[in-house]
């Protein structure tokens, strides 16, 4: 019958049903595509995005198995551990051990779960040297289980014992979205200066440390560097080393495998900065280092001079990239490169007991700190400053005890150990005024005094305004900067090509100084600054037959931004115009970067006013 044969229609509850499911399942599977196109694990390749630092600071675990799965072939060492790892520079590993080394810092202090990683590496890779990074938190974490960890600190599925790869790929397949998400939409705010999305630099494996690197350490002080960063006054209680055996066994299986393979290890226990150290109990710390040593011989940087300034450290558990290259110096006995008399100690069976005390107890008698005042003049006329005051200034000088140093005795101060005069003073004229030449350096040489001149780029050899043909004060040539050099008394320093930009001279939007326009992406301001340097590059340094690595600030004012690409620029030291000393601290080339200067035009001091000045410190 008609009526028998007619299809039943589903029920409008069973019709939702259908509907809900099916945009379920397009839902999961969107999910799933979209972990698996962004990856914000590095778990499936990155093939498409390619922003293996995010995803290394999201899980460097994964994110670092899965770079070397694809680039492991660019190196054949490499250095491991825990947090503090980051900060080993592969620049500097690679120039000691002659190789090509890759930075494996990874966000466990696990030594078991490091181990792994190390057999893998042994087992998989070439590898000719390794350096293992240890700190006295490698002896408060141990876990040979495996399993159960979240995705942010999972490790690969091949070195986690009793993982399936299926169930591996799933977890991240599955992942909660949000982590591709913020991936996506952090993209557009990349930055040259590292966010806390993407603190590591992929291609070496290092903690990307460009903006702490030129941090204005010397121009804060201790005080300053303390108030700027509380986290070294406000320590929370150790946990007690619980696991300095199961450590210490972890490293003895690395040890044998390393002998076995041919494989140079070295394991260094890295510093931490004593107030971190003193939370935990001594007798522990030194049972674990002693401990330590008797499975392997290893270099102990724990304790020593170094340990006492929080300036040597990013935060109490990380030193310094400098503190890194300071313990390369120190293993390799590198006589051109500073670091403390009382820096390190070679631990091994037979010395592996050594107390704390040993490393610490030169430190008081090793000044490692110079105070250094720097001075700025400009054009020297009767408006300014006059001939006069300025003679007047250095016979005051020079009667006080006072020594006139360069930028470059500085540098082999901070870098190499070399000791400064007594009173070291350091004097600046900016601009590059002709009558520096005619003016300033007969006085100079009067008093055997030396200075570095901050020329303008696109005023040397002029005498109008930037082809303005307004008048401006005489600029000396580049041929006269030569001169100046020679004489042996002056460096030759940049003030930028054309950065100083004076309204109702210049066209609108003006730029102040060197810092970045509202107006201005990031990437037009980075390719604004370093054509900026080279157009100074291409104007003076053919005739002064050198680069110029010395820079003033127009101004004074100064970025973060501008600090890190002028480093990259191979300035090794800055100036602003911001009044105070300036402290040196040795193997910190940091504190040369942003240094305070007074302006000795404005402050119109006396001889005598002078030396109150700098007696009084500011």
């Amino acid at each position: 019958m008609a009526d028998q044969r007619q299809r039943r229609k589903p029920s409008p509850l069973k019709t939702a049903a259908i509907v809900l499911g099916a945009l379920a399942a397009a839902c999961l599977a969107g999910w799933t595509l979209l972990n698996l196109i962004v990856d914000p694990f590095g778990v499936f390749g990155d093939r498409l995005l390619g922003w293996w630092s995010y995803d290394m600071t999201r899980n460097p675990q994964t994110a670092k198995f899965s770079y070397l799965g694809q680039h492991h072939e660019e190196f054949d060492s490499y250095v491991i551990g825990g947090p503090s790892a980051g900060a080993w520079s592969t620049e500097s590993l690679n120039k000691y051990f002659d190789a090509k080394f890759y930075n494996l810092t990874l966000n466990t202090q696990n030594m078991e779960e490091i181990r792994r990683y190390i057999f893998w590496l042994i087992e998989n890779y070439e590898v000719k040297h390794l350096v293992l990074n240890v700190t006295v938190d490698s002896a408060r974490t141990w876990d040979d289980q495996g399993g159960g960890q979240a995705v942010t600190s999972a490790l690969p599925w091949q070195l986690d014992r009793g993982a399936s790869p299926v169930g591996f790929y799933l977890r991240y397949l599955f992942a909660n979205p949000r982590y591709s998400l913020s991936k996506l939409k952090r993209m557009g705010t990349d930055s040259v200066i590292p966010n806390s999305f993407d603190v590591f630099d992929a291609a070496t494996g290092a903690v990307d440390y460009c903006a702490r690197d030129v941090e204005a350490i010397g121009a804060a002080g201790l005080e300053g560097y303390l108030t700027q960063n509380p986290a070294f006054t406000d320590l929370p209680e150790a946990a007690p080393l619980v696991y300095k055996g199961e450590c210490a066994n972890s490293v003895a299986a690395i040890r044998i495998l390393c002998e076995a393979r041919g494989v140079d290890l070295v394991v260094v226990a890295a510093p931490v900065y004593g107030g971190y150290l003193d939370r935990f109990s001594r007798a522990e710390v030194e049972e674990f280092l002693a401990t330590l040593a008797r499975v392997t011989p290893c270099w102990d940087f724990t304790a020593g001079s170094v340990s006492q300034d929080p300036r040597y450290f990013y935060d109490p558990a990380r030193f310094r990239t400098a503190v890194g290259d300071m313990m390369l110096a120190r293993m390799f006995e590198d006589s051109s490169a500073y670091y403390p008399k009382d820096f390190g100690v070679y631990r091994t069976a037979d010395n592996g007991s050594v107390q704390l005390e040993r490393a610490s107890a030169q430190a008081e008698d090793q000044p490692y700190t110079a105070q250094v005042p720097i001075l700025m003049y400009h054009h020297l006329s009767e408006d300014t400053v006059s001939g006069e005051r300025l003679d007047e200034h250095l016979a005051a000088l020079k009667g006080a005890g006072y020594t006139s140093v360069t930028m470059a005795d500085l540098r082999a101060y901070v870098e190499e150990g070399k000791e400064l005069p007594d009173r070291p003073v350091v004097i600046t004229f900016d601009d590059g005024y002709t009558s520096n030449l005619e003016t300033g350096l007969p006085i100079l040489e009067k008093y055997g005094m030396k200075a570095a001149i901050y020329v303008i780029g696109c005023s040397v050899g002029k005498d109008t305004y930037k082809d303005t043909g307004v008048a401006m004060t005489p600029h000396f040539t580049a041929e006269q900067a030569r001169e100046l050099e020679d004489t042996g008394l002056v460096t030759i320093g940049s003030h930028g090509y054309n950065i100083h930009e004076v309204k109702d001279r210049d066209p609108d939007p003006i730029r102040h100084g060197v810092l970045q326009r509202e107006d201005e992406s990031e990437k037009d301001y980075v390719a604004f600054l370093q054509g900026d340097c080279a157009q100074f590059r291409e104007v003076v340094e053919p005739a002064l037959g050198h680069s110029v690595d010395i820079l003033a600030y127009p101004y004074g004012q100064c970025s973060p931004l501008s600090e890190i690409l002028l480093a990259r620029e191979g300035f090794y030291a800055t100036v602003t115009t911001i009044p105070g000393v300036n402290t040196l601290v040795k193997g910190l080339p940091q504190t040369l970067r942003a240094m305070n200067r007074y302006d000795i035009e404005a402050l119109d001091l006396t001889g005598e006013g002078l030396l109150e000045l700098l007696e009084q410190g500011g």
